[in-house]
């Protein structure tokens, strides 16, 4: 999962008319580290989305800015526009996260 680099990347990435997954994390959080240990997987049968990290300390304005409260969180944007945000509590699971997707695209 490619990383995001700057404000300017992550403002330019959810303008696409496609949804958008960011994942917001840091480097020291055990959910984290756990949810990478499945995500391949979920990025593998979603491969309609694309699929960025965000190091929610780096980028604190950024991740204040859409209200992330805890990490990992998943925000998925299109068109600009943020349509969904998976909080960390309900990321912890492989089964949990692709429930999730999967109803995002159901309100397509």
């Amino acid at each position: 999962m490619e990383r995001i680099q700057s404000q300017d990347q992550f403002n330019e990435l959810i303008q696409r008319d496609q949804f958008t997954v960011v994942k917001f994390d840091t480097t020291w959080c055990p959910d984290c580290k756990n949810l990478d240990r499945f995500i391949g997987g979920i990025i593998e049968k979603h491969d309609d989305k694309d699929f960025y990290a965000l190091d929610a300390e780096e980028f604190q304005p950024l991740a204040e800015a859409n209200e992330v409260r805890g990490i990992p969180s998943l925000l998925v944007y299109k068109n600009g526009e943020k349509v969904g945000h998976l909080h960390s509590k309900f990321a912890k699971t492989p089964t949990q996260v692709n429930e999730y997707l999967e109803a995002l695209e159901a309100q397509k």
